[in-house]
């Protein structure tokens, strides 16, 4: 990504005169700003994977000795619940980017977002009903 432009050597792409004074209105483009909640929905996508992989080790580890299932179980009840926010938040923020006319930027993160969420609901269920049935 280039680096911006000094505020002294940017000029301005539209002036406009105002008419009756040596004034006139200068219109400035603004960058995109990249949308919060893409990221938010990228980063819960990311750690419910990291939390569904938590959930295999500790419900595979311990299924012998009967502590794996009530372990991973509890930390199925985590990964759930982040890769819900993932994608509740990654569905929100596309429709959001979409909305802003290239005001928001992140549709990309967004969408990432939603993908790492359920794959982390898949792979929390999958952890754990192998945990269940060892």
């Amino acid at each position: 990504m280039p680096a911006p432009a000094s505020p002294a050597t940017r000029t301005p792409p539209h002036i406009e005169p105002v008419p009756g004074t040596g004034f006139g209105l200068a219109y400035f483009s603004v960058p995109p700003v990249v949308s919060g909640q893409a990221v938010g929905g990228m980063v819960a996508g990311i750690l419910a994977i990291l939390v569904s992989l938590v959930v295999g080790c500790f419900g595979l580890a311990g299924a012998q000795q009967g502590w794996g299932p009530i372990v991973g179980g509890a930390f199925a009840v985590l990964s759930a619940a982040l890769a819900m926010g993932a994608i509740g938040l990654g569905w929100f923020s596309v429709r959001q980017i979409t909305r802003s006319v290239g005001r928001l930027a992140g549709r990309g993160m967004a969408i990432s977002g939603i993908a790492c969420g359920g794959v982390g609901l898949v792979l929390t269920v999958i952890a754990l009903v192998l945990a269940l049935l060892i």
